[in-house]
Order: structure tokens, then sequence, then C-alpha cells
């Protein structure tokens, strides 16, 4: 059973319904430690005061806002709890948005939020409301040290919470400038054709990190003194472009179900 790392309440209008708050990812990727190349002895992390001229674990250290050169006003655990914000415990919805109106490049973690027992009707309640009106909960909530942007959405039996970059976060495109074509109705209906074509239903079981699984076999190759070649970079040959469509589509009607 996971452990819920954040207790308070969603907050709309008069309403407030009390949620306990999950992590809702992991990453899978392979974990690799760094080692002293002569000997291959994991090092130990040291820290040095030049001041003093000392050495000094993590735990004798403290969290330093600096707000001038070399000064800096020091906040302990107390401090960040008693920051002065409502969000702290509550995650207070600000309004309802159109799901078409939120780009995925503002999507950042995710978070699945659970009722406690006295809020199970108007947690339903609002997830329902989220399911007929196709809207989501637009809203702030602060934990992890940070108050953060935040969209709730229905699915399944929970609320997804997700944390959302601010606007201020997003990097300019505006100096990238990608070269231009111009494309003949014909190209453009070849290529509608090969993603007709191409469509199938989103399945997210078919897919794997299969970068990750090389990585392992490659190490497991290695413990065993087994070499691994790597596969040669592909070349890119940029021939008739309608026939590359046409053999595409005719192969994409060959192969229903590609698999990833």
């Amino acid at each position: 059973m996971p452990r819920a790392f954040w207790k308070g309440v969603i907050s709309f209008g008069l309403v407030a319904i009390p949620v306990k708050m999950y992590v809702g990812t992991e990453s899978k990727t392979l974990s690799f430690h760094l080692l002293h190349k002569k000997c291959l002895t994991r090092p130990k992390q040291v820290l040095r005061c030049e001041t003093d001229n000392e050495y000094f674990g993590i735990k004798d250290t403290v969290r330093g806002y600096e707000i001038a050169k070399d000064q800096y006003i020091v906040l302990d655990d107390k401090d960040f709890e008693n920051v002065p914000i409502k969000t702290s415990h509550a995650i207070n919805i600000l309004g309802f948005i159109e799901a078409q109106e939120l780009d995925p490049i503002y999507f950042a973690g995710v978070h699945y939020l659970e009722p406690e027992e006295l809020g199970a009707k108007p947690f339903q309640l609002l997830k329902e409301a989220l399911i007929k009106t196709g809207r989501l909960g637009i809203g702030k909530v602060t934990f992890q040290r940070r108050e953060h942007l935040c969209c709730l959405r229905p699915l399944e039996d929970v609320i997804i919470l997700h944390s959302l970059r601010y606007e201020t976060e997003i990097l300019t495109r505006k100096e990238i400038s990608p070269p231009k074509s111009k494309l003949t109705a014909a190209e453009l209906d070849m290529a509608v054709s090969l993603v007709k074509a191409m469509a199938k239903p989103f399945m997210p079981e078919e897919y794997r990190d299969e970068y990750r699984e090389a990585l392992k076999k490659m190490v497991e190759a290695k413990s065993k003194g087994i070499k691994i070649t790597a596969p040669a970079t592909p070349r890119v040959e940029m021939g008739d472009l309608m026939a590359s469509l046409r053999a595409s589509i005719e192969a994409a009607k060959k192969e229903p179900a590609l698999k990833k």
C-alpha cells in the first residue's frame, strides 16, 4: 500500500474535501554509481569550509538565502513549515477550464488523490462533475517547499493532480527557425493517408523502454567478457518522397499492429 505524502483539502467555492495525495510515477532507469577510477571504490561526499579550513558532513549544514554578497538569511525546517500561505494544506481550485485549453507542454508531475472517509461523497461529486463537463480544475497547492500550479482531472476511481509549469518556466521558441518547404496537395494527401493507415488505439502495455533493456543486457554481457557491437548508424537518403510515402502505406497495411 503506497504511503500518502500530503494531506489537506480540495477547496473550491465553499466546499472543502479532505484528501490524501500519493506519488503517481517512478523512474525505471538503471542506477550507476560514481567510482574512483583507480580502485573502483565508491567515494564519500566530503564538504570543506574554506573559512574554518575544516571538513564537515551534510548534518552540519543549514539552508541560507543570499540577500547580498556573502550575506544569508538562514531558514530551518520549522520556518519552511510556517510559510504563511493558504495552499500549504489546501488544493485551492481557482476555476475550471476546457481540457483542450491546456497544452501538454505545461504538464510536470503526476499525483493521485483519494478522499478521506469523511470526504467520499463530495469527492465523487467533484469527479463526476468533471467527467460530465469535460473540464479540468485549475488551481494551486504547496508541497515539497514550493507552490505548484496544478490541474485536477478524473481517472477511474481517483482524481489525478498534475503539477504544471508556470508560464515563466517555458523556454521561448522564437529563436528556433525550422527551414520551410512548399508542399503539394498530393504530398499532403499521401501523408494523411499514411497517418490513417498507421492509426491505432493507444495501448501503453505494448510499449517498453528498449534502451534500458539493451543497457542491462550490455552490463550482463560485459560481466561475462562478451563484446557488444553497436548497431550501425542509419544512413539518411532523400529519394522520391511520394514513392517513400506509397511504400510506407503499403507496409502499414500489412502490419496493422506496429510494435514499439
